[in-house]
This record gives structure tokens, C-alpha cells and sequence, in this order.
């Protein structure tokens, strides 16, 4: 396609220098003004496709970062609970679940850059324009690879399950239960405890 236009090309200018036609002359020119424009004009929304899906993609794997780092210290709250119920006398083997309203927000430290600029212009019939641009840059900050982290918002605990081997005993099940309430702030309404087969 490109070739049979290039050689269509050859073949008026060749015609166009036999005629020394000056219309024809602007006529190529025309075309191959827009013809560079056209060109430049694919490139850039192609660079710019491009850009936009790397920092897409960033934004994809910062999000995962912080959600990783939330369910692990979602996690680590339950083995300690395991551990230390573990140990009250008559309880024996402990397994713990913790229900959140949310996940938990890593709130990460920015970088930003804020640029504002007025500019006003008056014409010769007296008429006034106000002009207003700003410019706002946000970038997370890193430091070896990891994000630097501003806050951690920690999710709301809504209740537990907890099932132990010594639950049947009435006494092991208050110890259980004043034992989560004190460790998650939880009502004890909101605590169920069971016995493990």
C-alpha cells in the first residue's frame, strides 16, 4: 500500500516537472505535509497508550503490595490469639477466626507537587480573561524497593469464632471468652466458642 502510493507519488512529480504545473507542486506538498502529521500523530497517541498502561500497571502492583501487607497482619492477630488460648489451663488445641468490616488501608507518604498560575489578559476593545492552570504531581515514595508508609488504618474487628478442645467445660468457655474480649475489645455477645471434635 505504502509502495503504490510512493510510486503514484514518482509518477506526478515526474508529470508535475514535464508540465512545470505549480498547482501540482503545492498539491504534493499539501499531501505530504499531512501525510508527516498523520505519522507524528499515530506516534504520539501510541507513546502515550503506552505510558498510560505502565502507570496503570504500577498503580495495579502498589495496591497489591499494600493489600498483602493488611491480610498478613490480619493473619498474625489470629495465631496470637491461637497461641495465648493455647496456654490457659484445659483448653489444648485452638483454632481462631476473625471476622473485619473492612480490610485495612496502608495509607503510603507522597510526594507532591503543586503548581497554580493566574494569568490574566486584557484585549484592545478593553475585554478582560482570566486564566487559571494548575498542575498536581503525586508519586509514592520508595525506599529499597518497599513503599514508605505514612499510617496504617486498621479494619474494625465485628466478631470471632473460636473452637478449643476444652470448650465443653463451662468455666474454659468464660476463660476463652474474657480472654478474646480483652484482646480485640470485642462484647462478649459477638465471640462464639466451641468445642473441637
Amino acid at each position: 500500500m505504502i509502495k503504490d502510493k510512493v510510486g503514484n507519488l514518482k509518477k506526478s512529480l515526474i508529470k508535475v516537472e514535464n508540465k512545470e504545473d505549480k498547482k501540482g507542486i503545492e498539491n504534493l506538498i499539501g499531501i505530504a505535509i499531512i501525510l508527516v502529521i498523520t505519522i507524528v500523530a499515530i506516534n504520539y497517541i501510541w507513546n502515550g497508550d503506552k505510558k498510560n498502561n505502565k502507570s496503570s500497571n504500577k498503580a495495579i502492583a502498589e495496591q497489591n503490595t499494600i493489600e498483602q501487607s493488611s491480610n498478613i497482619s490480619n493473619d498474625n492477630l489470629e495465631k496470637k490469639l491461637e497461641d495465648m488460648l493455647s496456654q490457659i489451663s484445659g483448653v489444648g488445641n485452638v483454632k481462631v477466626l476473625i471476622t473485619y468490616s473492612e480490610t485495612s488501608v496502608v495509607n503510603p507518604l507522597y510526594n507532591e507537587d503543586n503548581q497554580e498560575s493566574v494569568t490574566e489578559e486584557q484585549d484592545d476593545n478593553g475585554g478582560k480573561r482570566t486564566i487559571s492552570t494548575s498542575n498536581n504531581k503525586k508519586e509514592i515514595v520508595y525506599s529499597d524497593n518497599n513503599i514508605i508508609t505514612k499510617s496504617v488504618t486498621s479494619p474494625q474487628i465485628q466478631g470471632a469464632v473460636v473452637i478449643a478442645k476444652g470448650a465443653g467445660d463451662s468455666v474454659i468457655k468464660t476463660n476463652i471468652i474474657q480472654a478474646v474480649e480483652a484482646a480485640t475489645g470485642l462484647s462478649t455477645y459477638k465471640i462464639q466458642v466451641f468445642e473441637m471434635n
